[in-house]
């Protein structure tokens, strides 16, 4: 049997600005496949995804974040 791989995606978010904002954003991209958890930092506006680059890219982070109605991109730390 296989082992998944996960990596850890760090996203740059911008536009939330309240703590409801956050579960939206957690929510929409905890359903997408290959996800294993979602951590948004309010304080920095990160977002911490842990995901299966096999199931789901980088990609459809930023269109999950963006169809949650915030602007993402990722981030080199």
């Amino acid at each position: 049997m296989a082992v998944a791989t996960t990596t850890t995606t760090i996203l740059r978010a911008e536009g939330f600005s309240c703590p409801s904002c956050i579960n939206k954003i957690e929510k929409r991209v905890g359903r997408l496949p290959g996800v294993e958890s979602v951590k948004v930092h309010f304080a920095s506006s990160r977002v911490e995804v842990v995901h299966d680059p096999a199931k789901v890219g980088t990609d459809e982070l930023v269109a999950a974040v963006r169809r949650a109605g915030y602007v993402a991109r990722p981030a080199a730390f």
